[in-house]
């Protein structure tokens, strides 16, 4: 690949196109479903669609079919296919609903309005994460461009991420033939430690999630009368808790919770704490 003529493509679709288009992404108050109950008929999550998905369609690549998949009751999703010089299958995953406005905002900026300060886009939703669709075409269209055989590549663009990705599982199953069989999945929503590198992330926190309720009474009674005998719901919800998680320390107990870290793994960990150093923990605003 030439280097040199690649980014010249990559700054010129980011500066002429990608950045315009992201600035009128940003002014759309397109919140995920878990943060806006009337996204269906409010029209925000459509607009946004239309929007990435005109420009994707304005950008195509040879071959490339484009289709707004809706499933009843579900957030619309962005379905990409381009055919590739293999029967591999590369999966680059993004999404284009938002978190809700939130607070904290510097004078002159704020979740809707598109600032460019320099290099800096500021507004709600560029980072996280308009900017997939248009990364993942513009990869496949510098390869294009050097003409560089690459797999065949299919991009899926969600609107329900913000709220657990609770529609994209159906989606998956809906369109299981038409996906295929990754070779790689790459996911474009991370973080990255700063602007000095290329941030790749290689692991991911898992999560396991529940609702502990503790019932001891059948209707509310006065303390002072049920003190003594009636047992306190909080510190049996804090005893079963105990169980799992050891309150001093945070380990879990559970032996099946835990698995052995890749040296490989552990590796990065450091090379990531050599670049960040006191950025790893001085980002956060302890009190």
């Amino acid at each position: 690949m030439d280097r040199t003529r690649a980014k010249a493509f990559i700054d010129r679709m980011w500066d002429d196109s990608i950045v315009p288009t992201l600035m009128k992404y940003i002014e759309i108050p397109n919140k995920s479903p878990h943060f806006d109950e009337e996204w269906a008929t409010r029209g925000e999550m459509e607009r946004a669609v239309d929007l990435i998905a005109g420009w994707c369609n304005d950008h195509a690549l040879a071959g490339m079919h484009l289709e707004v998949v809706r499933l009843p009751g579900r957030t619309p999703l962005i379905f990409i296919e381009i055919p590739g010089a293999s029967e591999e299958t590369v999966l680059l995953y993004g999404h284009l609903d938002k978190q809700p406005e939130m607070t904290g905002w510097e004078p002159g900026l704020g979740p809707w309005t598109p600032v460019l300060r320099g290099s800096r886009l500021y507004g709600r939703g560029g980072a996280d994460d308009g900017y997939a669709a248009f990364s993942a075409l513009t990869a496949l269209a510098v390869l294009a461009d050097q003409q560089i055989p690459r797999a065949r590549a299919v991009v899926l663009i969600e609107a329900c991420e913000e709220s657990g990705s609770y529609d994209l599982p159906a989606y998956i199953e809906a369109l299981a033939d038409r996906i295929g069989t990754p070779s790689l999945v790459v996911c474009l929503d991370s973080g990255c430690g700063n602007y000095d590198q290329l941030w790749c992330t290689t692991s991911l926190r898992g999560i396991v999630m529940g609702a502990l309720r503790v019932e001891i009474l059948r209707e509310g009674v006065h303390s002072g009368d049920a003190s003594g005998i009636v047992p306190s719901s909080f510190r049996i919800a804090r005893q079963l808790l105990s169980r799992i998680e050891e309150e001093t320390t945070g380990k879990i107990r559970i032996e099946a919770c835990h698995v052995a870290v890749p040296p490989e793994r552990l590796a990065q960990a450091r090379r990531a704490a050599e670049a960040l150093r006191e950025e790893t923990w001085n980002k956060f605003p302890f009190v």
